[in-house]
């Protein structure tokens, strides 16, 4: 196994096994995970900005650290995953795999000098029953970013990236979409509303020049649940482009938020090889002018 494989795998074990159902119910695995996460990006070097909001009567918070660009500072690449679990469920894929490969992605650029800054955000509260509304991590970032006047060229959400199956008909989809896509959920997908597409596009060409992971773009709905109630939703309703990396999660992945999302369901080999291509697809498209 590689560095980043055996980190990807201790991530997981470390949220899932050693921390388990993180969430609001459970306030001190959610705050053990925040510091695990602020732990790891200190170790690398960064400085972690703590966001604490209230939810519930309950203190949460997003984690928020940067890398400053060389050349254009104030063009910002966000990206974003979940550290929150939904009840009873330990959330291996959802979304400790999202986590680790966030990890491992920030971990590159700690030695690297990419022209344009690189904002990396945990997030609390995306699990039920905070999801779409106004006590989301992700609905509290999008209007403080937009209240600030961040210039943030695009956000990538890292929402379950750890299962794949090469089986017929492993793959769902939303109405009508499955004539457009594979029947076997051993893809990544990216998925955009149509104000987002022509970034999401761009972004998949340096995915697709520096990586042979079979990927899908997809535009999606904001009708549809999934979409509605995902990370990127905010960051549209406040003018953001944004779009999720994803295996799909609810339409794969048979363990979705349930007490079996554990740790031996993930393919850490086909993480690695997602990670390792998403490093290098933001590597490009941070260093273009």
């Amino acid at each position: 196994m590689t560095d980043c494989t055996n980190n990807l795998k201790r991530h997981v074990t470390n949220l899932t096994d050693n921390i388990g159902e993180r969430h609001i119910r459970k306030p001190k695995a959610l705050h053990k995970a925040a510091n695990y996460i602020s732990q790891q990006w200190t170790m690398m070097g960064y400085e972690v900005e703590r966001q604490p909001f209230t939810a519930k009567g309950m203190k949460c918070e997003n984690l928020e650290v940067t890398k400053t660009g060389k050349d254009n500072p104030d063009d910002i690449l966000l990206i974003c995953a979940h550290y929150d679990t939904a009840k009873d469920c330990p959330g291996a894929n959802d979304n400790a795999s999202g986590i680790a490969a966030m990890l491992e992605i920030t971990r590159h650029f700690s030695h690297a000098s990419p022209n344009c800054s690189l904002r990396f955000v945990a997030l609390a509260n995306e699990k039920p029953p905070f999801y779409g509304t106004e006590k989301s991590g992700s609905w509290i970032y999008a209007h403080r970013a937009s209240h600030n006047g961040d210039k943030i060229r695009v956000v990538i959400i890292l929402e379950s990236l750890g299962y794949y199956s090469n089986s017929n008909q492993s793959q769902l989809y939303p109405p009508l979409m499955g004539m457009f896509h594979p029947a076997q959920g051993n893809f990544l997908a990216m998925a955009s509303n149509l104000a987002s597409m022509a970034t999401m596009r761009k972004f998949a060409k340096c995915f697709k020049k520096h990586s042979r992971f079979r990927f899908e773009t997809m535009i999606m709905q904001n009708f549809l649940p999934w979409v509605k109630w995902s990370d990127s939703s905010p960051f549209w309703l406040n003018g953001y482009h944004a779009f999720m990396v994803s295996d799909t999660a609810p339409y794969r992945y048979p363990f979705y938020n349930s007490s079996r999302d554990t740790t031996e369901k993930l393919d850490y080999q086909c993480l690695t090889f997602v990670t390792d291509g998403l490093i290098r697809a933001i590597e490009e498209y941070a260093n273009e002018q």
